[in-house]
């Protein structure tokens, strides 16, 4: 159960006397000493707890009125005139989403005892000053227009958040597909080039003569330093046995003459 005020009626006390005694609740909410830390806190709450609420809504602990019939008085045609009477107690603060704020008021809550009887305390039996339909009594001291409200705005910031995240991995993928379209390509065995292997051609330029190999992969070109340096090296072999040849044949001919 919630922290409540309760006040029995029998229904014998004007609505005026009524109205005072909402009047004495009030006063006795906007009471504040200092706490055992020194801080200044409204009285009830350095003797009960209850949960904070939220973005600064934070009103006093409800009030319960639980009319008894016994009195000749019918609360039925007369709870309008101390809801009247005590409207700058209760009423909230109006907001665009179709709410309103409470902060510093003071809920008040109206039920009778044979409601109470044959519904229990978990029916919707209990209405609360400005609002026009009964509820049950989460819902008559909280604020379901506003959780509702919340509700809507997180559901509208999620979807938001999921639509730029899409956005993002979209053009993400777009440049990515970009990016891999731009990847050249082997002229030795046509596969792309790593990302190391293109790096690695780009600072130099195609054109670099540091660069001996920009068109071939690191295989190919592998293959074709290998290649070409077995190719100098047979060159070479060829070039020193002509000159050996031509002495050997010089030296035959003397010998002949």
């Amino acid at each position: 159960m919630p922290l409540l005020f309760v006040e029995i009626d029998n229904c014998f006390e004007p609505a005026q006397v009524l109205a005072a005694k909402i009047d004495k609740y009030m006063r006795f909410c906007q009471r504040k000493l200092k706490d055992v830390d020194g801080k200044e806190r409204p009285m009830w709450r350095t003797r009960w707890w209850v949960p904070d609420g939220r973005h600064g809504d934070q009103p006093h602990p409800p009030l319960l009125l639980v009319f008894n019939r016994v009195g000749p008085r019918n609360p039925n045609t007369v709870i309008a005139q101390p809801a009247e009477l005590t409207e700058r107690h209760w009423k909230g603060t109006a907001y665009e989403g179709g709410f309103h704020m409470y902060d510093g008021k003071l809920p008040i809550v109206v039920t009778g005892m044979k409601h109470l009887k044959e519904h229990g305390p978990a029916g919707a039996v209990l209405r609360r000053f400005g609002r026009p339909h009964n509820q049950t009594l989460p819902e008559a001291i909280g604020n379901p227009r506003r959780e509702a409200h919340d509700a809507r705005k997180q559901a509208e910031y999620a979807t938001r958040e999921w639509e730029y995240k899409e956005q993002l991995r979209r053009v993400a993928q777009e440049r990515a597909a970009e990016q891999e379209a731009r990847r050249p390509m082997c002229v030795g065995c046509g596969t792309r080039f790593t990302g190391e292997r293109w790096k690695a051609i780009e600072p130099a330029g195609w054109d670099d003569p540091r660069e001996t190999h920009p068109h071939l992969c690191d295989d190919c070109e592998q293959r074709a330093i290998t290649a070409e340096r077995q190719a100098e090296h047979g060159h070479q072999e060829q070039d020193q046995a002509v000159p050996e040849q031509k002495a050997g044949g010089t030296w035959l001919s003397r010998f002949r003459s």
